[in-house]
């Protein structure tokens, strides 16, 4: 009897503390790769949960502003750890959005679940937007925090 209390005490505390992170994701600090006036402005970086548990999902967030239309074009990113590049991608634009994306504000959401064997500690991500003629509308750099998953929440 004391074993099922424990197990569902553990699972309860779990769901109140992954709500409790949901609810209380924090935007990240981010800066521009360069000193360059990016024709897309971002505003914020946002990443739930936060810290990041390894083989769990993850949503990075953007919000932007854009000037022009954006008719196309690709995400190119890349994640370091401690100075080394870990991770290369490129994803389609048009994927993430859709296309022409009409002057003014947007975001840009992406989920998905890092390996887990990601090592723990601090990771460095550069994202950068180009058009479709390869043109760099944005550059920013983020870092993010991955951390082992709680071992309340794994029983």
């Amino acid at each position: 009897m004391e074993f099922h209390f424990h197990l569902k005490f553990n699972h309860l505390l779990c769901l109140f503390i992954l709500i409790l992170s949901s609810v209380h994701a924090q935007a990240s600090s981010f800066g521009y790769c360069d000193d360059v006036n990016y024709d897309v402005k971002v505003s914020g970086v946002e990443i739930k949960p936060d810290p990041v548990v390894r083989a769990r999902p993850v949503t990075f967030k953007i919000s932007a502003d854009t000037g022009e239309a954006i008719y196309g074009g690709k995400w190119v990113i890349s994640v370091a750890y401690f100075g080394f590049v870990v991770h290369n991608e490129i994803r389609d634009f048009c994927e993430e959005l859709s296309c022409p994306v009409a002057s003014g504000n947007f975001v840009v959401a992406h989920s998905q679940k890092l390996p887990a064997f990601a090592p723990p500690g601090t990771y460095t991500v550069e994202m950068t937007l180009k058009n479709e003629k390869n043109e760099a509308l944005t550059c920013i750099t983020f870092k993010f925090k991955i951390v082992f998953g709680s071992l309340v929440c794994d029983v």
